[in-house]
């Protein structure tokens, strides 16, 4: 039989439907696309804001008109946090935020019988950390190791820690393992991906830090790129980077959550640091890590926020000099403290305040990448993008490089110029 996959949200969703794809496969099924005939569909949802809940919706409205005799199969965090609305879009099988391989027994199930079917657990009452295998974001080039799963930070706007439940490590043997084994497929970079990886190992017998995985990866596959995911910024100490200097395959990208730079409204998100703790971290990597790559997440316009504190905000991230930014209008997320706040900003406001962020971290990114000409990178090419091949730098910068046959590919690249979302190479 034949399955399509839609993934909406993060890496770890990414992650876990592409383990999904694989069971599949591993029972002799095929692997179709959204757009062609197949005989069931899967959406692995997020719910991390109302507008994904609303994009949700609408994919399985899509999917059900457009498919009429299908199987449909929705599982992830929308599934896991509001269940009977979609059970009132017409679906086949509900399947929480955990137990992807029971989930996917039922999908076959359903094709054989056509009864509803539905599991879901209590998020907050999950203890293990389930297995699953690993998978490649790309053919034999990049591919995901999930480590870890749950959330006990219970930020004010977050609805994950009550949709992923309690913080859950894969032991660090099997993470090992795992890596290895792609290392043997072929891959050349693994991305080491969870819920909130910097709480790794708290759950584990010692409560390991989460350096002691990342040194263990790198020491296990010294010819394959280990990229890190999103870190909590308490974590990079002193002790944290010097050990980890050492590994010249642990990519000098990393990503620190930050939301705000302003410490007031931190306080209100009830993020566990403030701009001077967070600054330390930038700081130190920049120290130990030369040249590296700091990206990171933003809120704008959360409930209360003045235009002082929106401006302090920008000022922040000035100073932090980011390599690049990803940034988001507060989108209220009903369950969540945050959504009762006053304060709430008007759609005007928070577009506004959208694009002056966006400018600046626009104005960061580009003096990031020009800040690269002249000097030579190792690049991971992945695809061809008109008369270029592209790849990543080990700090994620994407680079184009005229050149043939270069899928999977690790050249060195003298960075001659920069492009809008990149930078300009040749290849040495």
């Amino acid at each position: 039989m034949k399955f399509a996959f839609y993934t909406l949200g993060c890496k770890t969703n990414q992650y876990e439907t592409q383990a999904m794809e694989q069971l599949l496969r591993d029972r002799g099924h095929e692997i179709g696309t959204f757009d062609e005939p197949c005989d069931a569909y899967i959406v692995n949802t997020c719910s991390v804001t109302a507008v994904a809940d609303k994009k949700n919706r609408a994919v399985i409205r899509r999917c059900r008109r457009d498919n009429p005799q299908a199987v449909i199969g929705v599982c992830g965090c929308y599934t896991q946090h509001d269940a009977e609305a979609v059970k009132k879009l017409g679906v086949d099988v509900i399947g929480g935020s955990a137990k992807r391989q029971e989930f996917i027994g039922m999908v076959l199930a359903a094709l054989e019988d056509r009864t509803y079917l539905e599991d879901l657990d209590n998020a907050l009452r999950r203890r293990e950390f389930e297995v699953l295998p690993a998978g490649g974001l790309e053919e034999r080039t990049r591919a995901m190791v999930k480590v870890q799963d749950g959330c006990v930070n219970f930020c004010s706007y977050c609805i994950i820690p009550y949709t992923r439940g309690p913080v859950r490590s894969a032991p660090l043997e099997l993470a090992v393992e795992q890596t290895k084994a792609l290392a043997r497929q072929g891959y050349r970079e693994i991305v080491v991906t969870g819920i909130e990886i910097a709480s790794w190992g708290v759950d584990l017998p010692g409560k390991p830090p989460v350096s002691d995985l990342i040194a263990a990866l790198c020491q296990a596959v010294p010819d394959m790129r280990v990229r890190l995911g999103s870190l909590e910024p308490r974590i990079v100490t002193g002790e944290f980077c010097e050990r980890l200097k050492h590994y010249p395959n642990l990519c000098p990208q990393f990503h620190l959550s930050m939301q705000s730079g302003c410490d007031t409204v931190l306080k209100r998100m009830k993020r566990k640091y403030d701009t001077a703790r967070y600054y330390e971290s930038v700081r130190l990597l920049k120290e130990y890590f030369p040249g590296c790559a700091i990206t990171t997440d933003m809120i704008v316009a959360f409930p209360g926020e003045t235009e002082e504190e929106y401006q302090q905000s920008l000022e922040f991230i000035r100073k932090c000099g980011f390599a690049d930014m990803h940034i988001f209008p507060y989108s209220r997320r009903p369950g969540t403290p945050a959504d009762k706040m006053p304060g709430q900003h008007n759609n005007e406001t928070k577009e506004s305040r959208s694009r002056g962020a966006i400018a600046v971290a626009e104005e960061m990114s580009r003096a990031y990448r020009e800040a690269m000409v002249g000097t030579v990178h190792a690049v991971l090419f992945e695809e061809t993008s008109g008369d270029c091949y592209t790849g990543h730098a080990p700090n994620y910068v994407k680079v184009y490089a005229q050149g043939e046959d270069l899928h999977n590919q690790v050249r060195n690249v003298k960075i001659t110029g920069v492009c809008k979302d990149g930078v300009l190479g040749t290849i040495l």
